[in-house]
């Protein structure tokens, strides 16, 4: 394959000046393993080879597993209640979902990838992208699982490969060596491409899985041996970029930065079912915090709050009601009080008495960048306001989420997530900071 092959014009200009300088470079995908479970058990050494499982909100379901667990063939997604009787048989430790504390650990093992390599992708809360220079591989992952694991105590696994997609590949038969680490170099292209199938390609969902095997490609070498114009056709330019990456040709840059959301979301189901409106309303409150709060993260300001409240569907015998309504404000904001209050207006418009309420969602839209919001002519702002939510983050980022927030909550709310087996707040809350007891 010749240098003017890979220097295709369709690369971006950074990949370009990277690749087709000849500078040595290869991806590296870290991955932590069984990460919510690897977390749980950081603070626990009793837990150290014993079976643990974490649950979804409100604790109904299996959404993640330790290495034991996963042996005993309790599948993901699984309601509780039918996993009793192996909790019973095997001792397993279960946990609620702590996302503080997975954050606060996430975040610690991307800080010590920064110090690896200059340019890191956060590509989620258990992965993450780097570009390698020179001519680090084997000591290199080596070197990076073990302070990763003496420094936080979380396992990693790391692929390493010429693309981003050969890497993400990579990194599941790393998962699978005695080593934790794998790279893409040590391998026959031809049998690796060949081994890994087009379902378990990065980019490649279902739809695009079931179309393929139609036409009778059921593995990446398969795909590889596609022209270019017929994956661009079936695929588009997303899947051509695939095919180019499965060839060792880097055509998917690093985002260093994740592109801002168009829309921001925040909703959870209820533990119980809520009937009463002043707990609807402490619920719209903290959802408008949580999702001002990733307004602000991104820097931007959203022009419309919009809130839905629903019933329980599944519930046959109960009278069943949906709806939403959508607030548009004076001006673009990011400001709590603003977003609570378009909220809770939205929702004393479409509160019912009567029903039993499962979910509220408040989703944020019409999202500007800070400084570009469309001002109003007859309304001026305090810039005071921005300031004091500056301060506000500040020490919640500093003193752990909702040390300071915009509403109160009471004791007896029972729109409040149901986290029985939560484990403490050991990286974030000084209450929680574990003890070492002497002899």
């Amino acid at each position: 394959m010749g240098s003017g092959d890979q220097c295709h014009p369709q690369f971006s200009i950074k990949t370009r000046v990277l690749y087709c300088g000849k500078i040595p470079m290869k991806y590296a995908l870290v991955d932590c393993n069984t990460f919510y479970a690897s977390c749980e058990k950081v603070f626990r050494p009793d837990l150290k080879r014993k079976p643990v499982i974490v649950l979804s909100n409100n604790d109904g379901c299996v959404v993640a597993m330790s290495s034991e667990a996963k042996a005993l063939g309790i599948p993901r997604g699984i309601p509780l209640f039918k996993v009793e009787q192996y909790i019973k048989k095997y001792d397993i430790e279960v946990f609620s979902s702590n996302y503080t504390l997975y954050h606060d650990l996430s975040c610690r093992v991307m800080n010590i990838l920064r110090l690896f390599a200059d340019v890191v992708e956060v590509y989620s809360v258990d992965e993450a992208f780097m570009i390698l220079n020179g001519e680090e591989q084997d000591d290199f992952a080596d070197l990076i699982r073990r302070t990763v694991m003496t420094w936080i105590g979380i396992p990693v696994s790391v692929g390493i490969a010429p693309t981003k997609t050969l890497a993400k590949a990579a990194s599941k038969i790393a998962k699978k060596s005695p080593l934790g680490y794998y790279d893409f170099s040590h391998s026959d292209s031809s049998e690796f491409l060949s081994n890994l199938e087009v379902g378990d390609i990065w980019g490649i969902g279902r739809q695009y899985k079931a179309f393929l095997n139609k036409k009778g490609i059921y593995n990446a070498l398969e795909l590889t041996n596609q022209s270019d114009s017929w994956v661009k056709k079936n695929l588009t330019m997303v899947g051509l970029r695939t095919k180019w990456e499965l060839q060792g040709r880097p055509s998917i840059d690093m985002e260093l930065e994740p592109p801002p959301k168009k829309g921001i979301l925040s909703s959870k189901s209820f533990s119980y079912p809520v009937t009463e409106y002043i707990d609807l309303k402490e619920a719209a409150a903290d959802y408008s915090t949580t999702a001002s709060e990733k307004l602000r993260k991104q820097r931007s300001v959203c022009r419309y709050v919009n809130i839905s409240v629903s019933t329980n569907y599944f519930r046959k015998g109960d009278r069943q009601y949906s709806n939403a309504s959508t607030i548009e404000l004076a001006v673009p904001s990011s400001y709590p009080p603003d977003i609570i209050s378009a909220a809770q207006k939205g929702l004393e418009k479409i509160y019912r008495s009567g029903f039993k309420y499962k979910k509220i969602t408040v989703y944020l839209t019409g999202i500007e960048e800070e400084k570009r919001g469309q001002l109003d002519l007859f309304i001026k702002e305090d810039p005071r306001k921005y300031e004091v939510m500056k301060s506000i983050d500040d020490i919640n980022r500093k003193y752990g989420r909702n040390t300071l927030n915009c509403m109160s909550k009471r004791k007896t709310s029972s729109w409040q997530m149901k986290r029985e087996r939560l484990s403490p707040l050991y990286t974030t809350n000084w209450k929680d900071l574990p003890l070492i007891k002497s002899l």
